[in-house]
């Protein structure tokens, strides 16, 4: 018996109107068999670097050969190019503005296709619903089998955007704040490897600069470690880099937010 395969809707569309349900509905009339789970709808709009890490978190939890389609598309309808990541474990499908890479390098990547085959596509292709007319369509033909290489030529270039990997040069590291949570949390797109690249540890003292702010913070195991009200580094459940303020809100404290840089010392 065929396992039925996974597909995975990350979007900026929220859940008011019926555009998740249309992708859904296409998905389903191709390859009826498909279990569609919904990471999240409740992207901001246009927001690029939260959609990257919704899908960042979850998806390394799903199992081999999961195909994840992400749709935050600012620049639908233009010569932006819909793609297909092939990865170690996984497919990854959406527009080329980078939603898709921080996940498919951490599954590591093996190929990427631009999808150009109007087989795998819907007949009519609108110039404001990609998900729906040709994302969603390619996610359900991937479930069905089809290689990944039928649906248009190999690339090599995809976009790789600037919140992707942080710079580390010598004892200093430049990242970006790419979320915040409910709690106020500072995430950013420094990964515990970059830190222990410094000799940075749960531990160890580390200088962070976040705008005109400039912090000595200890790296702790837990929220805890601080007094109410402090603030502190730690790896979060995703393994990248936080700067939070023990019951309190980071964000605010220091007046930072998504896009923000960051710059760690040793």
């Amino acid at each position: 018996m065929r396992r039925r395969k996974i597909i995975t809707l990350t979007t900026d569309f929220g859940l008011r109107d019926s555009y998740v349900a249309e992708m859904k509905a296409v998905i389903l009339s191709i390859c009826p068999d498909a279990y569609i789970v919904d990471i999240s709808h409740e992207v901001r709009k246009f927001d690029i670097r939260m959609g990257a890490f919704l899908l960042f978190r979850a998806s390394r939890f799903f199992p081999k050969g999961t195909i994840h389609v992400a749709v935050v598309d600012p620049g639908v309808g233009t010569e932006r190019r819909p793609i297909v990541i092939e990865t170690v474990r996984s497919f990854y499908v959406g527009p080329d503005n980078g939603v898709l890479i921080p996940s498919a390098r951490r599954d590591g990547i093996k190929h990427v296709y631009l999808i150009n085959n109007p087989r795998y596509m819907l007949k009519e292709i609108s110039r404001t619903f990609h998900g729906r007319d040709i994302f969603s369509p390619a996610a359900a033909y991937l479930a069905r089998g089809i290689p990944p290489s039928e649906f248009g030529p190999e690339i090599f270039d995809p976009v790789s955007p600037s919140f992707a990997e942080p710079i580390i040069s010598g004892n200093s590291i430049e990242g970006e704040i790419i979320y915040v949570d409910d709690f106020g949390n500072l995430i950013t797109n420094i990964k515990h490897e970059d830190l222990e690249l410094m000799g940075i540890r749960e531990g160890s003292y580390l200088t962070v600069k976040i705008g005109k702010e400039r912090l000595m913070l200890k790296m702790c195991r837990a929220y805890g470690e601080v007094q109410v009200n402090n603030p502190l580094a730690i790896i979060g459940s995703c393994g990248l880099l936080e700067i939070s303020v023990n019951q309190g809100d980071a964000s605010k404290s220091f007046g930072a937010n998504v896009g923000e840089k960051i710059f760690i010392y040793k």
